[in-house]
């Protein structure tokens, strides 16, 4: 099971990089636009704020790859970062679009089950 758990881990991670490099370099291109349903108008006024949000997806990356470089000495951090990850998506659920909570909380939830299970 933890091999499970750490493979949804890694997934989440893969996801958080994806979602800063949307969200930082291609906010305002095309793949940007499309991902987020956005005009160009829209993306201009609100690049700065997207930049932000993305480096914070990339620090939720960044805390499960290092509880995934622990190993087992990293349970702790690995639950950490999936619980912020699941809060975040909640809060982008309710807030933003009902999309975000099968994104991003619902692979963090299942990783945070699987990890509970090993």
């Amino acid at each position: 099971m933890n091999l499970l758990a750490n493979v949804v881990i890694g997934l989440v991670a893969v996801l958080h990089i994806y979602f800063l490099v949307l969200e930082m370099f291609l906010w305002d291109k095309p793949a940007g636009l499309k991902a987020f349903r956005q005009t160009p108008a829209q993306a201009a006024a609100t690049k700065v704020l997207a930049a932000n949000q993305g480096l914070y997806n990339g620090f939720l990356a960044a805390g499960l790859i290092w509880g995934l470089a622990l190993g087992a000495a990293g349970f702790g951090v690995k639950v950490f970062f999936l619980v912020c990850v699941v809060i975040a998506g909640l809060y982008g659920a309710v807030t933003a679009s009902k999309k975000i909570l099968y994104i991003q909380a619902a692979p963090a939830a299942l990783g945070l089950l699987l990890l509970m299970l090993g």
